[in-house]
């Protein structure tokens, strides 16, 4: 299989190559759940990437508009971006801890189709977000 070229994504997007942008694509490539700006600016900051909130928000405006993220809302006053390369799913927000887990198994699609169909709608998207204790905190 072919290894990921993060430059080569940002040319096919017809977007400038710069080491923030290759940083923050690497940053939401390679971690396994949705980042904040904070974190991203920190995973920059750490591979020596100058960076600030305001172009950090930027590159990742350009890239949701790109269709290279995906903001994800978790009911947490922040907006969080992921990979949009990666598969879709949704998210399992322990209320305790903070943890967050993804969640592949869904069956939405067809309740999807039930709603379009008894609804007279056209479905373009959805965002779907689950709430409560993980296993460590319950116990």
């Amino acid at each position: 299989m072919k290894q990921h070229d993060c430059k080569e994504e940002l040319r096919d997007n017809d977007l400038r190559i710069t080491p923030a942008r290759l940083g923050v694509l690497e940053v939401l490539e390679h971690t396994d759940t949705p980042v904040d700006v904070s974190t991203v600016i920190q995973y920059l900051h750490s591979h020596n990437i100058p960076a600030d909130e305001t172009t950090v928000f930027r590159i990742l405006r350009v890239y949701t508009e790109a269709g290279i993220a995906r903001p994800v809302q978790l009911d947490e006053g922040k907006q969080r971006f992921e990979y949009a390369a990666k598969p879709r799913h949704h998210h399992f927000v322990c209320e305790k801890c903070g943890g967050i887990t993804d969640v592949t198994e869904c069956n939405v699609e067809s309740l999807e189709k039930t709603i379009e169909r008894t609804q007279g709608v056209k479905i373009a998207r959805h965002l779907l977000e689950f709430f409560g204790l993980c296993r460590r905190c319950r116990s």
